[in-house]
């Protein structure tokens, strides 16, 4: 029996991760929890040996051999003393050996709840620790579950040889994507946090950083670093733009990202369900930028106002809704992208 756990043991570190000394930890604790159930007054004079070298597994009470026994939770008497080491005499401390299986059925039942606990805290401490590595990272799920009442969906994700379900919330879909169960789709950690039920790992499909990682992925020059992002304003399922920068005077940092024939920006757009994406080119010159930012609108002139927040857009007459945008939507994203608060006019208006 001892050889088995002691094999045991050795599995479920290969198998989960688990370490033996963790394991042997939780052991101890339950062998000392169900003794305590049957023998409430014993304290720490309970010795619980495991001996992984000789497979071996002994349980003891250490009693001191006294003549007038007053506390038999700690105290034994010569005779009883001498049954078990021979040469037993008054003032020694002798250790008794305890047959686990004597135990009583709840005390058994309690042992097996803290080894049961202990397994499930080691598993969710593993995969907290595999998915906080992961935290601003892109990861693939597959849709388990769609609750039809709030439209929130079970994802089960994977890192390495780690699963988790993580819940992607009603406000971090993309509006506009139809979702099924079996569906492999890619999101973005938001953040993950420990609590009292295991990890919660937060996701998203609308959040800005899931184009980052995207285009870091589909970019080579982005990964390396020889193009930057500077700045990414999304409205998720309908318009993001992006403003980016190259570090190498040789290489375009819009060509770069739209790929030959455009197919790089292309596979992203349609991983968002055919989210628009404009890419600009990033500018020290708050000027420049902003002209940039309201793409694809033409700008005649930006003039920045007093409080250095603020900037007045002039356009030409035949572009004043293409600046704005549906809905307001192409000045809102330019705000948000820049920093500046932009109010557009038309020449004529000027």
């Amino acid at each position: 029996m001892n050889a088995e756990f002691f094999e045991a043991i050795e599995e479920l570190e290969k198998e989960k991760g688990i370490s033996r000394e963790y394991m042997y930890e939780k052991i101890k604790q339950a062998m000392l929890a169900a003794f305590r159930r049957d023998n409430p007054d014993c304290e720490d004079n309970v010795e619980i040996i495991l001996d992984e070298s000789k497979k071996r597994i002994e349980m003891n009470v250490n009693k001191i051999v006294v003549e007038n026994v007053e506390d038999p939770t700690h105290e034994i008497d010569p005779e009883a003393a001498k049954r078990i080491v021979k040469r037993a005499k008054v003032g020694d401390m002798i250790p008794i050996p305890v047959e686990t299986k004597k135990f009583g059925r709840i005390a058994a039942q309690a042992a097996k709840q803290v080894i049961i606990q202990g397994i499930r805290e080691a598993e969710r401490g593993i995969i907290y620790e595999e998915f906080t590595s992961k935290e601003h990272e892109i990861l693939t799920g597959v849709v388990s579950h769609i609750e039809p009442r709030n439209g929130s969906v079970s994802i089960r994700i994977s890192s390495n040889s780690e699963f988790t379900e993580a819940m992607l919330a009603p406000n971090e879909r993309i509006r506009t994507e139809a979702l099924k169960e079996g569906d492999r789709i890619k999101v973005y950690v938001v953040e993950v946090r420990n609590s009292t039920r295991g990890p919660q790992v937060l996701i998203s499909r609308t959040h800005p950083g899931l184009v980052k990682r995207l285009f870091e992925l589909e970019v080579p020059e982005i990964y390396d670093g020889t193009v930057e992002i500077k700045s990414i304003a999304r409205e998720a399922g309908s318009r993001t733009k992006m403003a980016v920068l190259s570090n190498d005077p040789d290489v375009d940092p819009i060509g770069a990202c739209v790929g030959p024939k455009g197919g790089r920006v292309a596979s992203i757009v349609n991983e968002l369900g055919g989210e628009k994406i404009d890419i600009i080119k990033y500018s020290e010159n708050p000027e420049e930028y902003i002209a940039a930012s309201l793409s694809p609108s033409e700008v005649v002139s930006v003039t920045m106002l007093e409080d250095g927040k603020s900037c007045r857009v002039i356009v030409p007459d035949n572009q004043l809704s293409l600046a704005i945008g549906k809905e307001g939507q192409n000045a809102r994203l330019a705000a948000k992208l820049t920093g500046y608060k932009i109010d557009i006019k038309s020449e004529s208006e000027a």
